[in-house]
């Protein structure tokens, strides 16, 4: 962020996070980014230097860091450093399934997982979308059948990060027997570990963040322990509902990063490169657009700001303080903002902005993604609109 957001001990915890990138992950980066996939011992690495599971109480071993400050602060420097694929793979655990763990496990499942996420080892995945069913939830038809002591697990999964690398899913399945579309109560969430009959499909190629794993998953009659169920059976969608703006407001902070981090080295570029005998950077043209660029950054960083500290102060309060539409607000306005600003710093760099090696190009590979995932722009606007009028449905009716 570009104005004063931190305090004197997110910079002490910044001055940490950059020394351990800088010797642990960018020295490795491009390497892993052309395999595809990160080593284990980058996750138990980033562990034993406290940068896994923040948010996690200190009953478990964890800082119980829920300021979320401290996760921007990890954006910021993933950013700068060029390695955005392995804060990709953290947010997916620390935003997406460790929020559900904190608020609906049970303090058994706390004292099983906690401690193991925390060491990295049990990293995890969250597989809500299928070929099928993507933002509309309600479409999920991998099913869950009670069986005892057991839940029978058979469905697919798809665009799950970490889905090859990782040890477990928090699933979405239907829970209440029927086929079609589902009702509200129709699903829950398992905490589902891999073993007999849980099987991932081929590594998907994505455009950006390549060393972040993405792959299908399959499950054909998995026994999932009927105590990995996480909350209510058929309160599924009240749980991932409850906890998508800490998701979202994620996505938005990756997003502010993103363009703040490509303005910074576009202004460094443009400083260095001479066209007809002038720099860059002395261009009417380029004046005008990095101005524009940083005036939309800062109004996002702006939004983002207020968002966290809704979200802060909820957590403060021990109270819901970020609702769904200021994190939709927020994603999709970081979100879109990150694209404009990508692709105009790389058309600032010419044919260099086209070269994976420069930090734009994957920069503009990753913001890509910040408007598809977790919820579509399509989706952000819907939820916003809903708040704005409630009770319409968008049906004209």
């Amino acid at each position: 962020m570009s104005f004063d957001f931190y305090d004197e001990e997110h910079e002490e915890f910044r001055t940490a996070v950059r020394d351990f990138i800088e010797h642990e992950i960018a020295p490795h980066y491009a390497e892993w980014d052309a395999a595809h996939m990160m080593p284990r011992d980058a996750w138990t690495a980033a562990a034993e230097n406290g940068l896994v599971g923040l948010a996690i109480g200190e009953e478990h071993g964890g800082m119980g860091l829920s300021d979320y400050r401290f996760r921007a602060v990890l954006d910021e420097e993933f950013v700068r450093t060029g390695t955005m694929a392995f804060g990709l793979a953290l947010h997916l655990q620390d935003d997406w399934v460790l929020p559900h763990i904190l608020a609906f496990a049970s303090p058994e499942q706390q004292q099983r997982w906690l401690p193991r996420m925390l060491a990295a080892e049990l990293v995890t995945s969250v597989a809500f979308t299928e070929p099928g069913a993507g933002s509309d939830l309600r479409g999920v038809r991998t099913r869950a059948v009670r069986d005892g002591e057991h839940y029978v697990l058979d469905g697919q999964k798809t665009f799950i990060g970490n889905g090859i690398s990782g040890d477990a899913a928090l699933v979405l399945a239907r829970t209440d027997g029927s086929t079609g579309r589902g009702c509200r109560d129709s699903f829950s969430l398992l905490l589902v570990e891999k073993g007999e009959g849980y099987t991932t499909g081929k590594q998907l190629d994505k455009m950006g963040l390549k060393a972040s794993d993405t792959a299908e998953l399959f499950f054909d009659g998995v026994r999932v322990p009927a105590e990995n169920l996480v909350g209510a059976e058929g309160a599924g969608l009240d749980q991932v509902e409850a906890m998508l703006p800490q998701g979202r407001l994620g996505i938005a902070v990756a997003s502010t990063a993103v363009a703040r981090g490509v303005i910074d080295e576009t202004l460094r570029y443009v400083g260095d490169r001479q066209v007809f005998g002038t720099r860059v950077a002395d261009l009417q043209n380029t004046r005008f657009q990095l101005a524009r660029m940083h005036a939309e950054t800062s109004a996002a960083e702006a939004l983002v700001a207020r968002a966290v500290a809704a979200f802060n102060e909820g957590h403060s309060a021990g109270r819901g303080g970020l609702d769904g539409s200021e994190a939709a607000t927020a994603k999709l306005f970081a979100s879109r903002t990150a694209r404009h600003v990508t692709d105009g710093c790389l058309q600032l760099h010419g044919g260099y902005g086209y070269i994976l090696e420069y930090p734009v190009a994957q920069a503009f590979l990753a913001a890509r993604l910040f408007s598809l995932f977790g919820g579509t722009d399509e989706i952000m606007q819907e939820t916003i609109a809903r708040h704005l009028m409630p009770g319409s449905d968008g049906s004209g009716h």
